[in-house]
């Protein structure tokens, strides 16, 4: 499930070309941590959150990735492979379930200037001669699958397997932040049936908990964001984590009950089914009914099958609110406008993917730079809570 590379065509292009905002004034939050001060303080005031869950979240063991967030439209973390190893970066992908990386055995344009893994430079390297094929939304690859040791913040999982690829068609994966994906989803839609790299913490005891949480920063700005691994970081939420449970366990999918504007259902009336997926950027669902959220926010057709709104009127826009499970998400507009160079973008996407309930939502990174979101495979469920932007 790779939805961000359609947008990330149209960066490239100079009247899509994203303009970097002036930088605000330092929070309360930004400068007592900089000066070491910040949790002392969380320790001391009623609204904080550690105090609730204490026992439940280690902050001192916490297996904690930081990605790089790329003009809101991809993030990035680091990973490495073999032994010794060999380091890459990777799109943590809660939409797939395939780990994979470029190879020297890859020879297409979209290979070059890619960080390549080497199998004869891994003592660990385990060779197969089982093929692999991945189809996402934009792009794919084709490769062959090995087995060896993966480390992922800290935490080596053996006995990996994971894809070498041999041709990436197109210019989907040309962008150099990237040198392959590690998905997230469930395993049931991994390709040649191979065992996601999550599954293999989970079996071999490497996580304190069975679930993982990402935080993404918003704004172009390029720090700060992070996925934790068996812990919940409850510096970067507020307020108490709502849980859902998953529908159907192959991508991360939810029912959502309906999407408002000014109180009037404008989508998903009488509700609809949505994945949660970190590798797409914008909101999408069914064209026609993005077209009504773009008629209700005021929003106009720009480029690319895009929408965009004058930006001095970005701030009397309405919210648009997802109710899920019985509970509201408001997506303010300055969460769900991506400020442009002239121009504000709607980060609303038309697109039908097709499910047995009909076309599927996808909530991407719009949605969860606004709320903390927790993966939750021992429970089989999504946890929702406010992000805290510093």
């Amino acid at each position: 499930m790779k939805w961000l590379l359609i947008t990330l065509a149209c960066l490239q292009l100079s009247e899509c070309a994203i303009r970097v905002p002036l930088r605000k004034g330092k929070s309360t939050r930004q400068y007592l941590k900089e000066r070491g001060l910040l949790e002392e303080y969380l320790s001391t005031h009623s609204y904080n959150p550690y105090t609730k869950y204490t026992g439940l979240f280690n902050t001192e063991s916490m297996a904690t990735e930081p990605l790089s967030n790329y003009l809101d439209m991809s993030y990035f973390g680091h990973i490495s492979i073999g032994t010794p190893p060999q380091s890459f970066s990777v799109i943590f992908d809660t939409g797939s379930s395939n780990l994979w990386v470029t190879s020297v055995y890859c020879n297409s344009p979209s290979c070059q200037n890619h960080k390549k893994f080497s199998p004869s430079q891994s003592s660990t390297y385990r060779a197969t001669n089982q093929p692999l094929s991945i189809q996402y939304g934009s792009g794919s690859m084709t490769g062959t699958l090995g087995y060896d040791t993966v480390t992922v913040s800290g935490i080596a999982v053996t006995n990996q397997e994971l894809g070498l690829s041999e041709t990436e068609p197109g210019h989907s994966f040309s962008n150099p932040e990237f040198d392959g994906i590690l998905g997230l989803a469930y395993p049931s839609i991994a390709s040649s049936g191979v065992t996601p790299v999550f599954d293999n913490m989970m079996t071999q005891n490497l996580v304190q908990l069975d679930l993982f949480a990402f935080y993404l920063t918003r704004e172009n700005d390029a720090y700060g964001s992070e996925v934790v691994f068996g812990e919940v970081d409850p510096s970067h939420y507020t307020g108490e984590i709502k849980w859902v449970p998953v529908t159907h366990e192959t991508y991360w999918q939810i029912s959502v009950d309906r999407i408002t504007v000014n109180f009037q259902v404008v989508a998903c009336d009488g509700g609809c089914q949505a994945i949660v997926d970190t590798g797409t950027s914008l909101l999408t669902g069914p064209k026609g009914e993005i077209s009504s959220i773009q008629k209700s926010i005021g929003a106009t057709p720009f480029y690319g099958g895009l929408y965009s709104a004058n930006c001095f009127e970005v701030n009397i826009m309405p919210d648009v609110v997802f109710t899920i499970n019985g509970i509201d998400y408001p997506l303010t507009p300055s969460q769900y406008m991506l400020q442009e160079q002239g121009t504000c973008l709607s980060g609303f996407d038309g697109m039908y993917l097709p499910s047995s309930g009909g076309g599927l939502w996808i909530l991407g990174d719009v949605f969860i730079g606004s709320y903390y979101s927790i993966f939750d495979r021992g429970n089989n469920r999504m946890g929702f809570a406010k992000s805290v932007q510093f």
